[in-house]
């Protein structure tokens, strides 16, 4: 496909550094998600050349998606729909698709339950509040800084809860009237991750989702034992066609109905790259990086 925008995240500022878990060493190609046009298929595609198309690229054998050609995995990839725009698309195939593995697939929440989200203000964050309040759940986030509880309130969060709070279990679960957390999605992991853990109640689940922190979530057994919590591992990956088909079909109709809506705070030009993979981190939303200029024969959105 022809790259029109590339979403950003911190998988690629890991990755760079040499952290990414089981890919520390090129070659890999930087870019995860992208918005674009279809210039090429495989026999047997549901796509035709021309078709604008959202999709995750195969970065893991090189083909990343900063760059004005990449390949995309046909089965992790969608048509955009009508009135969403290139950089909208592009923020959007990883974070959400990571949320509805982590609420649908791996843990199947339910309307009514309490989810608290780590890392609210980031891009999975965000998603995952997004996707939550969507399914019907009461949501509070989690987030380090004033923009980014902001944002998780825009979002659509019911309450936030300041990360660096001394109690956050305390915290917690005065945000949502003395109740006990039901879900807690976690891509930061680290002593965070732990206090809120504690607010969990019993049959709790504990969504292992990143380590932002640069650790995951340390884990008691005998905790989890003692309070009938399960700690649940989220990898979008490894899925299968099936899977795949029934999340984008969801994702994709939730997404043109506006329920979900990528938060997006910077479009960086492509040389602005490098600085932008330094930086990540520092606001609440998603950098898209602007690739391309769209061919004059694609209809604007």
């Amino acid at each position: 496909m022809r790259v029109l925008a590339a979403g950003a995240g911190l998988p690629d500022q890991m990755m760079a550094k040499g952290l990414f878990p089981g890919l520390a060493a090129p070659g890999f190609g930087l870019g995860e998600e992208v918005a674009g046009i279809v210039v090429r298929v495989a026999p047997g595609s549901r796509y035709r050349p021309g078709d604008r198309i959202m999709g995750i690229t195969d970065f893991m054998s090189g083909w990343g998606g900063y760059a004005d050609y990449t390949y995309v995995r046909e089965q992790s990839s969608a048509l955009v729909p009508d009135g969403v725009s290139d950089v909208r698309a592009a923020a959007f195939p990883i974070a959400y698709r990571t949320a509805w593995v982590a609420l649908v697939e791996r843990t199947h929440v339910q309307r009514g339950e309490v989810l608290a989200v780590l890392g609210a203000g980031g891009s999975s964050g965000l998603a995952a509040v997004q996707l939550g309040k969507a399914i019907g759940m009461t949501v509070v986030g989690i987030a380090s800084t004033a923009d980014k509880r902001a944002a998780a309130m825009e979002a659509g969060a019911d309450a936030v809860v300041d990360a660096a709070s001394a109690d956050l279990q305390a915290d917690l679960r005065e945000a949502v009237g003395g109740r006990a957390v039901d879900v807690l999605f976690d891509p930061v992991g680290g002593a965070v991750a732990r206090a809120a853990a504690a607010a969990l109640g019993r049959g709790g689940r504990l969504l292992v989702v990143g380590l932002a922190s640069g650790t995951t979530v340390p884990i008691d057994s005998m905790d989890l034992l003692m309070r009938n919590v399960t700690a649940v591992g989220v990898f979008a990956g490894g899925t299968t066609p099936e899977e795949d088909e029934a999340a984008w079909v969801a994702l994709t109709r939730m997404l043109a109905d506006g329920e979900l809506a990528p938060v997006v705070r910077k479009e960086v030009p492509y040389r602005d790259v490098p600085a932008m993979i330094r930086e990540h981190g520092g606001s609440a939303g998603k950098s898209v990086v602007l690739v391309s200029t769209r061919p004059a024969s694609t209809p604007s959105v």
